[in-house]
């Protein structure tokens, strides 16, 4: 099963202030002048059939209180890592789910009932799949903001991983977006 990311930081490689917020991407994104920028979400999203996330990154995106109109990932199915929580917070759609077993127990299920293609997303959720060798992709787009501290988009890496460019482009509004394929020694 292909396992990619696709995610957003600031220049100096935060996901989030230390705080959890992610307005700072908002706020650079609705200052510049519109400009067509590489691999959309939306064109992301058509080439996933499921994503896995981490609790934070749900409860994150739970406090927007996004209407059904506003939701960015369809119905895509969505399982959320998580070992503290019971049930799904109220407000978001009936495709979230819990999941607090092993992630290659997860990955195993997924691949059986079909699953071609995971989004992985949220720091912590992302560091453990690079660790278990599991991403073969990342879509990084970089805003032209910088954070100083915050969350950083990679935690602590168990092993080296080689990144094979696929392609990088800049774009007139200071944002920037490269594409890895990965390669586990």
């Amino acid at each position: 099963m292909k396992c990619s990311v696709f995610i957003a930081t600031s220049a100096d490689g935060y996901i989030a202030t230390p705080q959890g917020d992610v307005d700072w991407l908002m706020e650079a994104a609705a200052s510049e002048e519109p400009v067509a920028m590489g691999l959309s979400m939306e064109d992301y999203m058509q080439s996933v059939d499921c994503m896995v996330m981490g609790r934070k990154c749900m409860e994150k995106i739970a406090s927007f209180n996004l209407t059904p109109e506003q939701w960015p990932y369809g119905d895509t199915r969505i399982i959320v890592l998580s070992q503290s929580l019971t049930q799904v917070p109220d407000g978001l759609p009936d495709t979230v789910e819990l999941y607090s077993g092993e992630i290659p127990a997860l990955m195993a299920q997924l691949d059986k009932e079909g699953y071609q293609h995971a989004y992985v997303d949220g720091g912590s959720v992302i560091t453990s799949f690079l660790n278990l060798k599991l991403i073969n992709e990342m879509v990084i787009t970089q805003a032209p903001v910088i954070l100083g501290d915050g969350l950083r988009l990679f935690g602590k890496i168990d092993h080296p991983i080689r990144l094979r460019e696929v392609t990088a482009e800049a774009f007139a509004n200071g944002f920037s977006q490269s594409r890895f394929t990965l390669q586990y020694d």
